[in-house]
Order: C-alpha cells, then structure tokens, then sequence
C-alpha cells in the first residue's frame, strides 16, 4: 500500500465524520464549525485517533486554500445592494473595529500571562478580526433571519477585515523579530493590502464575467470550475504583488455573482458544496495541529470587554440602535483566520509562538461555542428576527451560451397578493410574457 491510499483513506473518513457531525449541529446547539474543530482535536495526537501532525506551515497552505475558497462562495452570494447599504459601517468596523479589540485584547493578554506588552499585541491583533467563514456558516444555518442591514453589516465586516488584521500580526512580528522600527513602512504594507485587494478583485471580477459568457466549453460542468478558477486566480495576483489576496476573492465574488453569466443556478451550488467541503478540511486540520489550553479570562475579555467596546461607539455614528449595537457586538466569532494567522509566529520562529498559538485555538474555541450557540437566542431576545422568506418548490435557469433576448423572472406571491385566486388570463400579463411553471407548496403545475 502506498503513502497517498492511507491518506485518501484518512482524508475520506474525516471529512465523512465532519459532514456526520454537522447533523449533529441542530440538535446540540452546537456551531458546526466547534463540531469540525472537535473531529480534529479527537483523530489528534491528544485523542483517540492519535493521528500525530504538527506540520504548521502545511496546516497553514490548507487553511488559506480553504478560507479562500469559503470567501470567494460568500462574495457569490452578497447582493451588491447589500454592499451599498452598509459600506460605511462594516468598514469603520473591519478597520477601527479590530484594532480597538486587538489593542484591549492584547494589554489584557499581557497582563494575564504576564508575557510582555508587544507579545500581547500580537496575541490581541491575531483574534481581532471576525472570522467569514464563521459567520456566513452561521447566518445561514442557524435558523434565524435578520434584517438586510445587520446581516450586511455582519457578513461584509467579517469578509472585508482580515487585511486589517494581517497587517497588525505583520507588522508586530517585524518589530518583534526584525528590530524594524514602526513607521511608513506599516502604512505603505496596510494600503497596499487594501488597495490592491480592491483594484486586482475588480478587474478579475469583470473580465471573468465576459470571459465565461464568451467561451464556450466542452461540457457544461467546466463551467463552476472555471468560475473557481477565477476566484483563485484573483486571490493568487493580489497575494503576489504584496495585497490582500483574501479582500480581492471575496470582490472577485461579489462582482460575478451579482452579474448575468451561464449556468449560474449550478454554479452557486458547486461553490456552496466546495465552500462546505472547505470549512470541514480546514476546521480538521487546525483541529488536529492543537492541543488544547485552558485559558479561559482572555476569551472572555474578547468577547464581553474588547469586542463591545469596539463595536457599540462606531455602529453609533451611523445609527443603529442599542438592539442592533448588541447583536452586532455579540456576533463577532472567531474561527480559521485568527487559527491561520496564529501559525504565522510558529512559522517566523518566535519565541513564545507555541505559546500564543494554543490561547488563540482555546479562543477561537471559546467565542464559536459560546456566541455561535446563542446567536439565534439573543436574535429573538432582542426582537432582530424576520419570518422566514417564501420559497418556491423548483426554479428554473436558461443555460443557452450565447445572448439570449429573454429573462426569466421569479416572482413569489404572498398570502395578501392581488394576484391570489385569479385565473392567468385575468393577470394582464403583457402580451410577449410566457408563464413557463408555477410552484405551489411541493408541488409543480402546468400553466394553462
């Protein structure tokens, strides 16, 4: 037997445990990311399986792959609305936010560890940011709706802060490491990450978009992949040149995804199972790299100190309300970006590294149990919560290559529409519109 069959045969049977566990996610009230982290942490070292990896710079290629992918997914499925509404607030947070809570975060560290104060900073500045992986897994699954502006606010100020956050862990391990002195250097590092990461997402994103209209492909299930494809290739210019590559695939994203292109219904549920697939790879893998710490006081000074205080004096200029301000504040889970960023003083030969890695692993832990388990309680507590959108039995998609003069166009009727108990013919439609399918409960009927 070759190395590569165990390791299929390994990769196969955790992946099944994580999907396994996900059924799990409902009745525990567990988020099904602590359930992915938990599967790793039991085949680790430490726990039965026994599996021993301790390859940081490994856990760390995967783990990039893999929150590229969940980002890309995430910016697929952002309305450009949604950006637009909330723009301003979710950047003051992605950029004044983690800031703020990795520099209270960090002096608390410092002090409960009592290791020295730029050491802590770069504890503090590794779990500032919220983690999109997390939170759109959660939104999502958690059986709760919230309002466009919260949901927006939440999901784009977790895609858009991990440049802020990578800056700081860069820049305090060149002090820490290299003796560099701060200056414009940080600054220079910090707009390149943010700029590029824009301009780099926009142009792939645009010329994705004709490019997969334009070419016509052997077999239509090349489609979703070649729109992978460009999501990377994003990711990869923007990281190469010194931007952030995270920032430019969630734009990338978010450009392809609000516009027109084939085989977009398959498309958007290719990525949401390769983003699924890229939450359990990686949640596993950083399971397995740890073993666990009991560090309970800095988890919580994150979550109910550095985290609100942040969040409540910004999201205030802009006029949430005291509801909105609390949810917001609570939802600022950590998951694999604070874990990856964690590798990154291991693989620069800090001293102290392991050290910090093992505190930010038991807070990533700490904050996705403990606010991810209580999201949907604290959602209806605060009365944020909508009734759950109408959505119809079937849809349908045109897949013709070339432009076609037509659009289908879904439309779903409430129980107060004036359009319930008509015949079609009294509807009025225009005269060049076809009723292709009307879906009732579970049920598809003919239009006649």
């Amino acid at each position: 037997m070759f190395f590569i069959d165990q390791v299929i045969l390994l990769a196969a049977v955790l992946i099944l445990l994580g999907i396994i566990s996900s059924k799990l996610s409902a009745r525990l009230g567990l988020p099904v990311l602590v359930l992915f982290l938990i599967v790793g942490m039991l085949a680790g070292e430490d726990g039965p399986g026994g599996i021993l990896f301790d390859n940081a710079e490994a856990a760390h290629s995967l783990g990039t792959l893999a929150l590229a992918l969940i980002l890309f997914d995430g910016g697929l499925q952002t309305p450009i609305k949604a950006i637009k509404l909330v723009w301003k607030p979710a950047s003051a947070l992605a950029t004044f936010g983690v800031l703020i809570t990795g520099a209270i975060t960090g002096y608390a560290a410092a002090y409960i560890l009592d290791i020295s104060l730029l050491h802590g900073m770069l504890l503090g500045a590794i779990v500032g940011s919220t983690d999109a992986a997390a939170v759109f897994s959660l939104l999502r699954n958690a059986g709760i709706h919230l309002t466009g502006k919260l949901k927006a606010t939440l999901e784009i100020e977790s895609a858009s802060n991990d440049p802020m956050a990578i800056f700081l862990t860069i820049g305090l391990l060149e002090i820490l490491v290299n003796d560099m002195t701060p200056g414009t250097g940080l600054l220079v590092m910090f707009l390149s990450q943010m700029g590029l990461g824009i301009a780099v997402g926009l142009a792939v994103g645009w010329i994705s978009v004709r490019l997969i209209n334009r070419i016509q492909l052997v077999a239509a299930g090349l489609y979703p992949v070649l729109v992978a494809a460009c999501g990377l290739l994003s990711f990869g210019i923007t990281a190469n040149i010194g931007g952030s590559g995270f920032l430019a695939v969630f734009i990338t994203g978010v450009v392809i995804g609000n516009s027109r292109f084939v085989f977009q219904r398959s498309t958007f549920l290719f990525h949401d199972g390769l983003a699924w697939l890229s939450q359990i790879t990686m949640f596993v893998v950083l399971g397995l790299l740890i073993t666990p710490t009991s560090l309970l006081i800095i988890a919580f000074v994150l979550i109910f100190i550095a985290r609100p205080l942040a969040v409540m004096p910004i999201l205030a200029l802009f006029g949430f309300n005291l509801r909105e301000m609390t949810l917001v504040s609570w939802v600022g889970l950590r998951g694999s970006v604070p874990i990856i960023l964690a590798i990154f003083p291991l693989i620069f030969g800090l001293p102290g590294a392991a050290l910090i890695f093992n505190v930010v692993f038991f807070v990533v832990l700490i904050s996705a149990t403990l606010q991810g388990s209580s999201l949907a309680w604290m959602a209806r507590k605060l009365k944020l919560t909508l009734p759950p959108p109408v959505t119809p039995a079937a849809t349908l998609e045109i897949t013709a290559l070339g432009d076609v003069d037509a659009d289908i166009v879904e439309y779903t009727l409430g129980s107060s529409s004036r359009a319930v108990g008509s015949r079609i013919s009294q509807l009025a439609l225009p005269e060049s519109t076809v009723m292709a399918m009307i879906s009732r409960n579970n049920n598809i009927i003919t239009p006649r």
